[in-house]
């Protein structure tokens, strides 16, 4: 028998089936959390992301009007849960819309996927979970849905609310950032910088 689809799912959910909303929490809750740790990097934040995601969506089923697609929808809550925790745990930061653009990296390798044997360092797994962490909360989001869930520039925009030229901007910003933060691993020429800075 060919697998009931999420629409059809999300129908039987809204006529208050709640064996059918049980299994749409069955198909995406181990995706919902590992986006939201991703996001808050915690995991009993996630958790609590996870559970507010499912009891929003929940609450919301009877109104979701199918303009995009249920997996869209639900990532699109757990991204705004996360993010509120994340602003509820963060220093204040500098806007977003006033942030600098002109901020460029100084001697830096070209952003590439990391090699494997770089991601079994632990110093530089602690820097790179640093780097993300420091990010302004919208940052954040953009950079974990484009480039560590690999999503497009649209799906990302779609689940976030955004026009596409705005994720661009902000994911441009947040790789700037990232890449300052990691510049020392990834270039011999800032190796006497960090030991300048009293970085080890």
């Amino acid at each position: 028998m060919p697998a009931v689809t999420d629409e059809e799912l999300v129908r039987k959910s809204k006529e208050d089936d709640e064996r059918a909303f049980g299994e749409l929490v069955s198909r995406y809750e181990s995706k919902v959390y590992s986006l939201a740790l991703r996001m808050v990097r915690n995991p009993e934040d996630a958790e609590d992301v996870l559970q507010d995601t499912f009891l929003r969506a929940y609450r919301g089923i009877k109104s979701f009007q199918g303009a995009s697609t249920f997996s869209t929808w639900i990532y699109r809550i757990t991204a705004n849960s996360a993010l509120m925790r994340l602003r509820k745990k963060q220093l204040p930061t500098v806007s977003i819309d006033n942030a600098d653009e002109r901020e460029t990296p100084v001697n830096i390798a070209d952003w590439s996927p990391t090699p494997d044997e770089q991601l079994l360092n632990q110093e530089l797994q602690h820097e790179m979970e640093e780097a993300i962490r420091s990010l302004p909360a919208e940052f954040q989001q953009v950079f974990v849905l484009r480039d560590i869930e690999e999503m497009s520039n649209a799906e990302v925009a779609e689940i976030l609310d955004l026009s596409v030229a705005a994720v661009k901007s902000r994911l441009h910003r947040a790789r700037l950032k990232v890449r300052n933060r990691l510049a020392g691993y990834f270039s011999e020429s800032a190796k006497p910088k960090r030991r300048a800075m009293g970085v080890h």
